[in-house]
């Protein structure tokens, strides 16, 4: 069954968490809610193209998605950063000293956000052109 629409309409939900939790000055739940939707989006486009999609990794999922369309370099990257914060910015101890909420600065959150941003859009290109396709 293709839940590729639902995968894609949580991701813009979790950008939308992201962008409130940025205003709301909880930088670490804007990049965790910005990873969130990388995953998802990249796990809607995999799931569009009738492909397994596990794990969080969005690097990986992205790497996954070359198999069906070229995936500009500047969008692994970022998805490499978002990979980061994945873990970190909800564990006190993957950290030395000092709670995530303490650690996480606008600046992270607003990239992490931009990250985001571009690869959900690329991703809902990916499903709306296999739906035409």
């Amino acid at each position: 069954m293709d839940r590729s629409a639902d995968w894609l309409a949580q991701a813009q939900a979790d950008l939308a968490a992201a962008r409130h939790m940025l205003s709301a000055g909880f930088h670490e739940w804007a990049c965790f809610a910005a990873q969130q939707a990388a995953e998802k989006a990249a796990k809607a486009a995999l799931q569009r193209a009738g492909r397994d999609a596990w794990g969080h990794s969005v690097a990986a999922l992205l790497l996954a998605l070359h198999e069906l369309a070229a995936v500009p370099d500047p969008l692994v990257d970022a998805a490499l950063e978002l990979d980061k914060v994945y873990i970190g910015t909800r564990y006190p101890d993957v950290h030395p000293a000092g709670a995530p909420h303490a650690l996480y600065t606008r600046g992270e959150a607003e990239r992490c956000l931009g990250y985001a941003e571009r690869i959900v859009e690329f991703c809902a290109h990916l499903v709306a052109a296999h739906n035409t396709g």
